[in-house]
């Protein structure tokens, strides 16, 4: 039986893999509508000839990567099951010691390292990838560090987790999905008040704008939308990329804005300034909060069809998939396959509601500044610095754009002005 689910397993991904190689570089479109050739938002009006055609090779890779790499990763938590892989895990793990957070620890590291290695192939191509392109700037060694780093943050959080999450399921084999979730709200808020202080500076350096001038005229935008902040920060981001980008994180006492000294470098300070005014709005107009209540419902309706999933595909395929009880830690594949399953399948409603947020960002930032002009510039500037696709085929934007597309926003930014044509 798990020879023949492999099998299917593997001629549905090959289907799958065909499909959507076809349709991100035969079917999928993209093409700028002909109302809008020549104007502020038809890139070929601010894009050299060679940077259009990078930028449609490297978008329609990076396209089918996207939509190949995920059902890659539930292939492999399948094949891990399937295969005994996690069973072994758990024996290995349990023969080590008798302390069951440390026995968690154990069988995360070796499930955690087998992802790893078998990933690691895919990960060095879209690093290769980015370098060729010349999105990337970063060498060898500081990729390789950066994701080191990734591997222990990830395994330290999932550590935490997984011992909760199997300690409330050995609790209550019902209900451990109503309580996981509630851990969910603190546990969530208290990621979000130390990833600025604690999380972000294992990989960059941080530290107050060196320009005075630029950042009295952030402070005072931020005065202006009644924002509490004290300072800006710049972040050392050239030593690995060429892309632009600046944003507000954290919560409460821990709350900054982040301009990376790209974006310093490269944008005017209208440009700056109409990139500030859109974090702010996202302050302004509560979108961190708004944000937090949809993942946090998404979260719980989730939690509730894995609870409901894994019952019931445990009771009728464990022996195939090598599981006896859901409260076996050799079972965390299959929570991971399923809850992978539903965030993406549930992305175009979180993009879609993540656009609507975007779009009211931008609009605020009008509204403060009146910098129409250099919005145009600055969305200009971003698409060209990323060699960003500006009308991705309809899958793309459902399944990947969590911003509107950069032709819509120069559109209608252009449109206001009346520098459309």
């Amino acid at each position: 039986m798990a020879k023949k689910w492999g099998i299917v397993a593997l001629l549905l991904f090959g289907l799958y893999v065909i499909f959507m190689y076809m349709y991100i570089f035969h079917i999928g479109g993209g093409s700028i509508p002909q109302a809008l050739k020549g104007t502020a938002a038809d890139p070929a009006m601010f894009m050299s000839e060679r940077e259009l055609n990078l930028s449609g090779e490297y978008s329609q890779i990076r396209n089918f990567l996207f939509f190949v790499v995920t059902p890659l990763e539930w292939l492999v938590y399948l094949f891990v099951l399937l295969m005994g892989l996690s069973r072994w895990f758990e024996k290995v793990a349990t023969s080590q010691t008798k302390w069951t957070l440390l026995q968690n620890a154990a069988y995360l590291f070796l499930l955690s390292l087998f992802l790893y290695l078998v990933l690691f192939p895919i990960d060095y191509y879209r690093y290769a990838l980015s370098k060729k392109y010349g999105i990337s700037t970063q060498d060898f060694s500081s990729w390789m560090r950066d994701g080191v780093i990734d591997f222990w943050v990830n395994f330290g959080m999932m550590v935490i987790i997984v011992s909760v999450l199997y300690w409330l399921i050995k609790k209550s084999t019902k209900r451990w999905w109503l309580y996981a979730w509630l851990l969910t709200i603190p546990f969530s808020i208290f990621v979000m008040f130390i990833q600025p202080v604690v999380i972000d500076p294992l990989y960059n350096d941080f530290y107050p704008l060196k320009n005075k001038e630029l950042e009295e005229k952030i402070l005072t935008l931020a005065e202006q939308a009644n924002i509490p902040s004290e300072h800006v920060y710049e972040v050392n981001m050239a030593e690995k990329t060429n892309a632009l980008n600046a944003y507000v994180t954290g919560v409460g006492s821990n709350s900054r804005i982040v301009l990376w000294d790209t974006t310093l470098n490269r944008l005017t300070d209208n440009e700056i300034l109409f990139i500030m005014a859109h974090e702010m709005g996202h302050y302004v107009e509560k979108h961190i909060y708004f944000g937090m209540a949809g993942y946090l419902l998404m979260t719980l309706v989730g939690l509730w069809i894995t609870a409901k999933l894994m019952t019931w595909m445990i009771a009728r395929y464990g022996r195939v998939l090598n599981i006896k009880k859901i409260n076996d830690i050799r079972s965390l594949p299959l929570f991971l396959l399923i809850t992978s399953v539903l965030l993406f399948a549930s992305s175009p409603i979180s993009n879609y509601y993540s656009r609507y947020q975007e779009t009211r960002a931008d609009e605020y930032a009008i509204a403060l500044t009146g910098q129409n002009e250099a919005a145009v510039t600055a969305f200009q500037k971003l698409t060209k610095a990323g060699l960003s696709e500006v009308n991705p085929p309809l899958l793309v934007k459902l399944f990947r754009y969590s911003h509107p597309t950069m032709l819509e926003r120069i559109d209608k930014v252009a449109e206001k002005e009346g520098q459309k044509k």
